[in-house]
């Protein structure tokens, strides 16, 4: 299996770190085809640099199905451009947002997410009730770092996201908490461990997805919705799945 995982910023510390997370979680025989957004904001924090990051990463997209990626990652929690992704992709994309939900629904009768900035919060309320996981998610806790500060300085990170962790398990009755940020994938473990409740890291539960996709034989839809996009000048020209 060949998957292909991006992450749609630009900082490449942070697209090896998610590299690092998407091989561990792939099984051995599945190859993790590594991109990031180039000239896409160096993280994405908001809607504004979701829409700047959208153009590369649908073009890191179509490169890789022409190198034989059999499905596709997108490795930001904000989800960002998941559906015109889906459009000119014919090999399945995963979110790992959406996967990150399926995941704890099925784990958990409620969760929590943890995430970054405060300004997340309700872009991340949104995509979860769109999933369907509106009802059973108790709240989305922000630990206010940006970004990049989960590499700055990982040790005071940790210590802020493992205390948002213990709060959504004993405030919100959380049963399982989903991190809100690829960038988070490394803690996961230790922060299931040390705290009991079971941390669900989107990366993981995304390459996981995509797999069963492909071993499922399932390919994207070309009927309706994420039907190839229309040819037309400046556009994406369609290509056969």
């Amino acid at each position: 299996m060949r998957i292909h995982v991006i992450n749609p910023n630009s900082t490449l510390s942070m697209t090896d770190q998610i590299g690092r997370a998407s091989r561990r979680a792939a099984s051995q025989e599945t190859e993790i085809d590594l991109s990031n957004g180039e000239g896409a904001p160096v993280s994405v924090e908001g809607y504004t640099d979701e829409a700047l990051a959208v153009p590369a990463m649908l073009a890191a997209i179509r490169d890789a199905e022409r190198r034989g990626a059999e499905a596709h990652v997108i490795a930001c929690f904000d989800d960002p451009g998941l559906s015109a992704a889906r459009e000119v992709a014919g090999a399945p994309v995963v979110g790992i947002c959406q996967a990150a939900v399926q995941v704890a629904v099925t784990l958990a009768s409620r969760f929590s997410v943890v995430t970054t900035l405060s300004r997340s919060v309700p872009i991340i309320e949104d995509l979860v009730e769109s999933y369907g996981g509106g009802r059973r998610c108790r709240r989305v806790r922000a630990v206010d770092l940006p970004v990049l500060a989960l590499e700055e300085d990982p040790e005071c990170a940790y210590e802020l996201i493992a205390a948002a962790v213990r709060a959504a398990r004993d405030q919100d009755g959380a049963e399982a908490v989903v991190l809100g940020c690829a960038g988070m994938a490394e803690m996961c473990e230790q922060l299931t461990r040390e705290t009991g409740v079971p941390v669900i890291d989107g990366v993981t539960a995304a390459v996981r997805q995509a797999e069963a996709l492909i071993g499922m034989g399932y390919r994207t839809s070309k009927l309706g919705g994420y039907a190839w996009p229309r040819p037309k000048s400046g556009g994406f020209a369609p290509e056969a799945a």
